[in-house]
């Protein structure tokens, strides 16, 4: 099965690219490696990660952490889905 880990924060003000380094050097650290990584961004300095993982929906996988408070505008949002089918 594969699980997908989504992982958004939103920075403060102009602080957007700053928090894309943060969470992609954070990424980057994850042990065991998942499958696939990838980081976006979006308006109002937004950043999710999406890591792809084969493994069940409820097992232990490494998640990025919270960022130090000064760098984001709230706690960081996490998802978790699996797949249902390739289309």
């Amino acid at each position: 099965m594969t699980v997908a880990l989504m992982w958004e924060a939103r920075a403060v003000a102009g602080r957007g690219e700053e928090l894309v380094s943060w969470a992609r050097a954070r990424a980057q650290e994850l042990a065991p490696p998942p499958l696939r990584r990838e980081t976006l961004r979006a308006p109002q300095d937004r950043v999710l990660v999406i890591t792809w993982w084969d493994a069940d929906h409820a097992a232990d996988l490494p998640e990025l952490p919270e960022p130090d408070g000064r760098l984001v505008t709230r706690a960081v949002h996490r998802w978790r889905f699996e797949s249902v089918a390739v289309d």
